[in-house]
C-alpha cells in the first residue's frame, strides 16, 4: 500500500454560451462606446453619439424614444429609454422628458429614436415632437443638442439643421 497523499484536481470551467446573441454583443458594443467616451466631451461629437446611439437602439423591433441627460460639460449622467411604441410609432410626452431631465439636474440632453423599418428620414410627427420638446426645455433653461433617428444610417437633427 502506497503512503503517497492522493491529490485530486477539479478544474471549474465557467459556463459559457457560444456564440453569444446579436443583442449581447450590441449591448457590450455600446458599454464599450459610452466608457471610451464618456470621460471626454464626445457628446458634441455627432459621429460618436451617432454610434453609441446605434448600438443601444438598432436592434429593437418596435420604436423606441430615448433620451441622453447632459451635464453642462455634455458629460454623460444617464441614458433613458423613456416610451415604447409599436413598429411604426411611440407616443412621447414632454412631461415626462422634463421629470425625467429634472430628476438627474440635467443641463442639456440629445433625443433619439430607432425606425424599425430602417428607414432614417425624419418624419413631419418626429419634427413636431422635437420642437414641442425644445420649447418645454427652454422654459427650464436646459439645451437639445440634438435628435438623432436611427435606421440604417442615422440623421442628426443638428447636421441637417433641423434644430
Amino acid at each position: 500500500m502506497s503512503t503517497k497523499p492522493m491529490h485530486t484536481s477539479t478544474t471549474i470551467r465557467p459556463v459559457t454560451l457560444w456564440p453569444p446573441s446579436d443583442d449581447v454583443i450590441l449591448a457590450s458594443a455600446a458599454n464599450i462606446i459610452a466608457e471610451r467616451y464618456v470621460k471626454k466631451d464626445a457628446y458634441t461629437n455627432p459621429q460618436a453619439t451617432k454610434d453609441f446611439l446605434t448600438y443601444k437602439l438598432g436592434g429593437y423591433e418596435r420604436e423606441v424614444f430615448a433620451v441622453m441627460l447632459l451635464d453642462n460639460q455634455h458629460q454623460l449622467l444617464e441614458f433613458k429609454e423613456l416610451f415604447f411604441g409599436t413598429l411604426d410609432a411611440a407616443s412621447v410626452y414632454p412631461r415626462e422628458v422634463v421629470k425625467a431631465v429634472l430628476a438627474v439636474n440635467a443641463a442639456a440632453v440629445i433625443f433619439a429614436h430607432n425606425h424599425p423599418s430602417g428607414e432614417s428620414e425624419p418624419s413631419s410627427a418626429d419634427k413636431n415632437i422635437t420642437q414641442r420638446l425644445i420649447d418645454a426645455l427652454a422654459l427650464i433653461d436646459v439645451r437639445v443638442l440634438d435628435h438623432i433617428v436611427v435606421g440604417r444610417t442615422p440623421v442628426s437633427f443638428a447636421e441637417r439643421g433641423l434644430l
